[in-house]
């Protein structure tokens, strides 16, 4: 019966602890996955970026012509254009909750 009620406690942690996810803070996202090509600081002047010319995040113009909605299904689905994928989906990469802190750090790219 001891033994029992330890492989149950232990069965139950293990579950637990398999559940328990730890985002990763919006800045970490972004060197990870974004600045490849938008830069660490959203210019999008990389190599990479220029070559798909990618808009300046830190102009406050240009973020103004995109909502956060925009941003978040364009981070979830990815970006095509004229049928080539110009950025990857990032839905199994990042949980929502990760996805909706990039989509702020964004926003305060701007000047």
């Amino acid at each position: 019966m001891k033994n029992s009620l330890k492989i149950t406690s232990i069965g139950l942690g293990l579950l637990f602890a398999g559940t328990v996810c730890v985002a990763a803070p919006a800045a970490e996202n972004w060197e990870n996955n974004c600045t490849k090509c938008h830069g660490a600081d959203g210019k999008g002047d990389t190599k990479i970026g220029k070559k798909l010319k990618l808009k300046d995040y830190s102009d406050a113009a240009v973020q103004a012509k995109f909502s956060d909605e925009e941003l978040v299904k364009a981070i979830n689905e990815g970006v095509s254009e004229n049928g080539k994928e110009k950025m990857k989906a990032f839905k199994d990469v990042l949980a929502p909750d990760e996805i909706k802190d990039l989509v702020g750090y964004i926003r305060k790219l701007k000047s």
